[in-house]
């Protein structure tokens, strides 16, 4: 099968021959239709990120979405023909820079019927991290004011809908450009963090997108929460903090998928890639001025 490898730390990413995987009990063999590329994956292409958890050669990439095309011993909810999309493995290799991949059948879920492979492909690590941080460490409620950094990006622009889908008054940073984007996704209010911080002190949770951000506008007893997490934060007494690492979810995935079914969450794809031309998309990630997320098309 053809696959993007890169056999050193900082090499070049290579298209390349490789054997096509076997599915153990349990898994899936699921061929690969696209790859979504987030900034993990330069970040460990370049020897950061997840970089220490891997062996050389490496095929990068987690982010997936394809049809199911063998099931192993033991697998029960799903079947060949299933077309799924998931995030497998992380932060083990997934190796989603690839025609096919093998990963246990309970790190995929049944794509949401309204999206695209390359849509569906852009949604699970950007989507999972919105929704793990939003829902299962922060439990927001309805009426919560939220301040998301970087809300126009891959994992940013997802948050801010999850976050109005469950009640939450969502306030975004970006630059003015992006203003008008974020509030057709349902931005309350935006801020130019070009001109200046968020200034008020109330907020209830904080999500820095960015990475070492001020706590000051989180209230007493508010959550902090930093992706990535940075040590030179200054966090304070009178608030909360919470690590966050994303994980495969099966759960997760299908709620994200109600969400998009319902129409209240919808992915941007800024721009798509043949499988071969990986370098390009890298590249364009490492502008930091993306809207949305990138895309590989394996087909």
């Amino acid at each position: 099968m053809r696959a993007i490898t890169q056999n050193e730390i900082g090499g070049p990413l290579t298209l390349a021959d490789v054997p096509k995987p076997t599915p153990l009990p349990t898994e899936v063999l699921v061929r690969v239709h696209a790859a979504g590329v987030n900034p993990v994956d330069w970040k460990t292409r370049a020897g950061s990120g997840m970089a220490g958890l891997q062996t050389f050669p490496f095929i990068n990439g987690w982010d997936v979405s394809g049809v199911v095309e063998e099931v192993g011993f033991g697998v029960t909810t799903l079947k060949p023909g299933d077309e799924v999309y998931g995030m497998p493995w992380f932060p083990r290799a997934a190796g989603a820079y690839a025609e096919y991949v093998t990963a246990p059948s309970r790190h995929f879920a049944k794509k949401p019927k309204s999206l695209s492979h390359v849509e569906a492909a852009a949604l699970p690590l950007a989507a999972l991290t919105a929704h793990q941080v939003l829902i299962d460490t922060a439990d927001l409620r309805k009426g919560q004011k939220v301040l998301i950094s970087a809300a126009a990006g891959g994992v940013g622009h997802l948050a801010v809908q999850i976050a109005k889908a469950h009640g939450a008054y969502v306030i975004g940073t970006a630059r003015e450009p992006k203003h008008a984007f974020l509030k057709d996704l349902g931005a309350d209010e935006v801020v130019d963090y070009t001109k200046g911080d968020y200034q008020g002190t109330d907020i209830d949770l904080y999500v820095d997108l960015v990475g070492g951000a001020s706590p000051a506008p989180v209230r007493p007893g508010g959550l902090f929460v930093g992706v990535p997490s940075r040590a030179d934060v200054q966090i304070r007494d009178d608030i909360r903090t919470s690590p966050i690492l994303v994980e495969p979810d099966r759960a997760g995935l299908e709620a994200i998928a109600a969400l998009v079914e319902s129409g209240e969450l919808r992915v941007h794809v800024d721009a798509t890639f043949p499988l071969e031309d990986a370098e390009k998309a890298h590249a364009l990630g490492e502008t930091g001025r993306t809207q949305g997320k990138i895309v590989l098309e394996t087909l």
